[in-house]
């Protein structure tokens, strides 16, 4: 265990990084929704704050008092076992509680949680502190991809007036290597003592044929030939769902890129830029992903691939997606209770991506991290590694 003073600090240093991502934003800013999957800044706030008044001092707080009777109704996200809940499309609907009073909540309950943490917390209850403040960086990086997502809906392509939390962007010129990986059995899973999720255990063993993987991710100029050469336009390079896909949402290019007076433009958070070439594609769906790969005759890895791999190229630029489908490890054990439903029930009909983005929070990411998403979403920092 670790003591109260360092788990004090990093309760802190967390909590407070959430806050300094959404001090430059206007009040307007907190509460847009503009699709069912994307959570506005003020919902995310309170939301996070629910999870450790939720799971740790109302459980465990002896005498704790609720700050307000409504508010696990409006915060809670999906856990059926703590009681009923707003549609997740509405979140943006709540004009009320006001900025001011979401952060007054935040700060009782930091309060709160100080106080207790400083009085000596079990074991149960640290393991329940540290899943929140992981589940709080999940969020600090959704802040990102949401609000992008919603400014990039604007006329006018608003910038964030605030520092990032890298320096600038990565960008590739050399040419694409791959790694060679060996037949034999690898061995996936976490394995060491520190934090993962449940998702990432238990540890088994893969058999894998000989393989080869990219050494850097595709980059906008190699994504720009395929579509230059038809690649939405071909039918033969997609899943079937992923061609009805492209039809009915009229998709002829990556998220966030626009075609203006015949040349490409790229909305980041810094603003409408030129389509830079050499910088790594992103906000790629996986049918987009599979189509790319079968365009240049290769494949994307599988998960076990990835991670077997994972130390000999670097990443953490991009979420990458894999060719495996989200599902439980041998030997997997879910949770009893509202802790089991974070990740257990959504093992179907989606896809792993592997790594990490830009804008994954400091000490977030590890290899074994198992992201998982619907193969049409686009608005996360996801990108494409390929496999042969």
């Amino acid at each position: 265990m670790m003591n109260s003073e360092n788990i004090l600090d990093r309760f802190k240093r967390i909590r407070n990084y959430s806050e300094n991502l959404c001090r430059p934003l206007k009040t307007e800013d907190y509460v847009a929704q503009p699709i069912t999957e994307t959570s506005p800044p003020k919902w995310n706030l309170g939301h996070t704050t629910w999870f450790f008044e939720t799971f740790i001092l109302k459980k465990h707080k002896e005498n704790y008092l609720l700050y307000n009777e409504d508010y696990p109704l409006l915060f809670n996200s999906y856990y059926n076992f703590e009681g009923d809940r707003i549609s997740r499309h509405k979140r943006g609907d709540l004009t009320r509680p006001t900025v001011e009073e979401v952060y007054a909540y935040r700060s009782f309950v930091d309060q709160e949680m100080m106080a207790f943490i400083q009085s000596g917390i079990s074991a149960e209850v640290e393991l329940l502190l540290e899943l929140g403040l992981q589940h709080e960086q999940q969020h600090q990086e959704l802040f990102w991809t949401d609000l992008k997502y919603t400014f990039g809906l604007h006329p006018l392509f608003p910038k964030y007036e605030g520092p990032f939390p890298f320096s600038g962007h990565t960008y590739f010129k050399d040419k694409m290597g791959f790694v060679k990986m060996d037949e034999g059995i690898y061995e996936i899973g976490h394995k060491s003592d520190g934090f993962c999720y449940d998702n990432e255990l238990g540890v088994h063993k893969v058999y894998l044929h000989e393989y080869q993987i990219a050494d850097r991710l595709v980059t906008n100029a190699e994504y720009l030939e395929f579509m230059n050469d038809g690649g939405y336009q071909n039918f033969d390079l997609w899943h079937d769902e992923g061609w009805q896909w492209v039809n009915q949402e009229n998709i002829s290019a990556p998220h966030h890129w626009h075609n203006i007076d015949g040349k490409w433009m790229n909305y980041s958070l810094t603003g409408l830029q030129p389509l830079n070439p050499n910088q790594l594609v992103t906000h790629i769906s996986y049918y987009e992903a599979f189509a790319f790969a079968r365009w240049k005759g290769m494949r994307l890895p599988t998960e076990f691939e990835w991670e077997a791999a994972s130390s000999k190229f670097e990443w953490g630029k991009r979420w990458e997606w894999t060719e495996s489908a989200y599902l439980p490890y041998p030997g997997y054990k879910r949770a009893e209770g509202a802790v089991g439903e974070y990740n257990g029930k959504f093992m179907v009909n989606q896809k792993v991506l592997r790594g990490a983005s830009v804008y994954t929070s400091p000490g977030h990411s590890r290899y074994t991290y198992r992201n998982f998403f619907h193969p049409w979403a686009r608005w996360q920092f996801s990108g494409i590694r390929l496999a042969k």
